[in-house]
C-alpha cells in the first residue's frame, strides 16, 4: 500500500510539473522574462513558505537551527539548479511541450544518476555509491544501460525534431510552436537538463533540515518541504537576476503596468502556473517519504513529466502536419527515454 500511494504522489507531482507551463500560455502581451519570474516569486518565494508553514509549524526555527553547512550546500545547488529551471523555460519555449521536455527530462535522469557517483569516486563517503561501485555491481550496470539508453532515445528526439524542421514550412512551425527554433532550442535543453539534476542533490544536501523536522514529531510525509524553501531561495536568486538582465536588455519593465495588455489574467495566469509549478515537488516528497528511495523516486517522477508533457504536446498539436515516418521517429525516442528511466529505477531498487 505504501508503494501505491508514493507511486500516485509521483504521478501528481509529474502532472504538476508536466502541465505548469500551460497557464503560460494564456499570457498576452508580455515578454517571457516579465511572465517567468511573476510565476517565479509563487514557485519559489511565496508558496514554499505557505505549504512549510501549513504542514511543518515551526519550520523557521528548524532551518535557524541548521548548521550553516547544511544551508550553504543546499543554496548552492538550489543555485546551480536556478540555471537549469531557467532554461527549462526556454528549452519548452524553443522546442515545445513534448521535444522539449522529452529532451531535457531526459539529460536530468541520467545526469541525476551519473554525477553523484562520480563525485564519489574523487571523494568517497561512507555510505555513499560511486561511479566505481555502479561498474563493479549488478544493479550499478543496470543504471548504467539505462543512462546509456536514455542518451539513445535523447538522439532519437532530436533527430526527429531535425526531420520536423526540415519538413514543416515557417508558417506552420509558427502555428504549432510560436518561436520553433531547433538549434538553440537543443542547446539549451540539454544545458538545462544537466543543471536541472542539481535540484535531487540539493534535497540530499538539505536532509538533516527534513529529519530534523520528523524528530520534531512532524508528519513525515511533509518532512521535504522545510528543505524546498533554502533550496529555492537559490533558484529564486538565478531566474531574479537573469530576468532583471533581461528587463534593462529588452526596457520591458512597462509590462508589468502596461494598460493595453490584460493585467489581472496575466498576473493570475503567471500565478497560477507558479504554484502549480511547486506543486510538482510538494506531492514528490509525499512520494518519496513512501517510497523510501530518492534515486528511483527521481527517476519515478521524471518518467511522469515526460508522460504528461508529450500528452501536452499532442494535445497542442505540435506535430501536426510532419510526415508519419517523423511521429514513429518521436514516438520511438519517447519510448526509449521512458524504458531508460524504469530501467535507472529498477537498478536502483535492487542497490
Amino acid at each position: 500500500m505504501q508503494i501505491i500511494f508514493g507511486i500516485i504522489f509521483h504521478f501528481v507531482g509529474g502532472f504538476a510539473s508536466g502541465s505548469f507551463y500551460m497557464p503560460f500560455k494564456k499570457v498576452k502581451d508580455w515578454h517571457w522574462e516579465n511572465y517567468w519570474i511573476i510565476g517565479g516569486l509563487f514557485s519559489w518565494l511565496i508558496v514554499p513558505p505557505l505549504a512549510a508553514w501549513l504542514t511543518i509549524p515551526g519550520f523557521g526555527t528548524i532551518i535557524h537551527n541548521t548548521p550553516w553547512r547544511t544551508i550553504e550546500y543546499t543554496l548552492l545547488f538550489g543555485l546551480l539548479w536556478g540555471f537549469g529551471g531557467l532554461t527549462y523555460g526556454l528549452g519548452v519555449r524553443y522546442l515545445g511541450m513534448s521535444l522539449g521536455n522529452s529532451v531535457v527530462l531526459g539529460f536530468c535522469s541520467a545526469f541525476g544518476a551519473l554525477v553523484p557517483s562520480i563525485y564519489y569516486d574523487f571523494f568517497p563517503t561512507p555510505g555513499k555509491t560511486s561511479f566505481h561501485d555502479l561498474l563493479n555491481s549488478s544493479w550499478g550496470r543496470i543504471v548504467l544501460s539505462g543512462v546509456a539508453i536514455c542518451l539513445l532515445g535523447i538522439y532519437i528526439c532530436g533527430k526527429a525534431g531535425v526531420r520536423k524542421e526540415r519538413e514543416l514550412t515557417d508558417e506552420m512551425k509558427k502555428r504549432s510552436i510560436d518561436e520553433f527554433n531547433l538549434p538553440k532550442g537543443l542547446v539549451v535543453a540539454i544545458f538545462s537538463g544537466i543543471m536541472s539534476a542539481c535540484f535531487n542533490f540539493g534535497i540530499e544536501a538539505g536532509k538533516p533540515m527534513a529529519a530534523a523536522a520528523v524528530e520534531a514529531g512532524m508528519n513525515p510525509l511533509f518532512q521535504n518541504n522545510v528543505t524546498y524553501v533554502v533550496l529555492l531561495w537559490g533558484g529564486l536568486t538565478t531566474n531574479l537576476v537573469w530576468c532583471l538582465l533581461l528587463n534593462i536588455k529588452n526596457r520591458s519593465f512597462s509590462d508589468f503596468t502596461d494598460g493595453r495588455a490584460p493585467l489581472p489574467t496575466n498576473y493570475l495566469f503567471s500565478a497560477i502556473a507558479g504554484t502549480v509549478w511547486f506543486l510538482q515537488f510538494f506531492f514528490y516528497g509525499m512520494g518519496e517519504s513512501k517510497l523510501g528511495n530518492g534515486a528511483s523516486s527521481w527517476i519515478l517522477h521524471m518518467a511522469f513529466i515526460i508522460l504528461v508533457a508529450n500528452s501536452w504536446g499532442i494535445a497542442l498539436k505540435e506535430w501536426k502536419g510532419v510526415s508519419s515516418k517523423t511521429k514513429s521517429l518521436i514516438t520511438v525516442g519517447i519510448i526509449t527515454i521512458l524504458v531508460s528511466v524504469l530501467l535507472v529505477g529498477i537498478g536502483n531498487a535492487r542497490k
